[in-house]
């Protein structure tokens, strides 16, 4: 076995597991602040496996994008340098997209939090209902 294909093997066996493991973190983990975000348990339940879903076929997909190392790999050394540089950019998209998720729930739950907020200044007097 040459150098490529086993650093293709490293590459696809390292990338597969850091997006399942980082894609059940987030499913487990999230799931509490989806209710709080969200405001109803089912449908944070729903959207929670709808963004590993998502999670997995953007992850998997830029993995399997990402896959060619157009180099020649002559020893050991350029081997590891460039799985290093394959695994990093995994590591990189997997960090952007649970931050650009949290930014976006974020956004919801504080939409829900400005909605449940008394008013800023308290009514001096009640109209009375017709």
């Amino acid at each position: 076995m040459d150098y490529k294909l086993g650093t293709y093997l490293v590459y696809l066996a390292v990338s597969g597991l850091l997006t399942v493991w980082v894609a059940r973190t987030l499913h487990k983990n999230g799931q509490v602040f989806l209710d709080e975000a969200l405001g109803n348990e089912d449908l944070a339940r729903s959207v929670n496996h709808l963004l590993v879903v998502g999670f997995y076929l953007l992850n998997l997909g830029y993995v399997t994008v990402a896959l060619k190392i157009s180099e020649p790999l002559l020893d050991g050394s350029s081997a590891m340098e460039a799985l290093s540089w394959k695994v990093g950019l995994v590591l990189l998209v997997l960090g952007g997209v649970h931050f650009f998720n949290l930014f976006v729930l974020s956004r919801f739950r504080r939409r829900r939090m400005l909605e449940r907020m008394a008013p800023p200044i308290p009514p001096k007097r009640i109209l009375p209902t017709p």
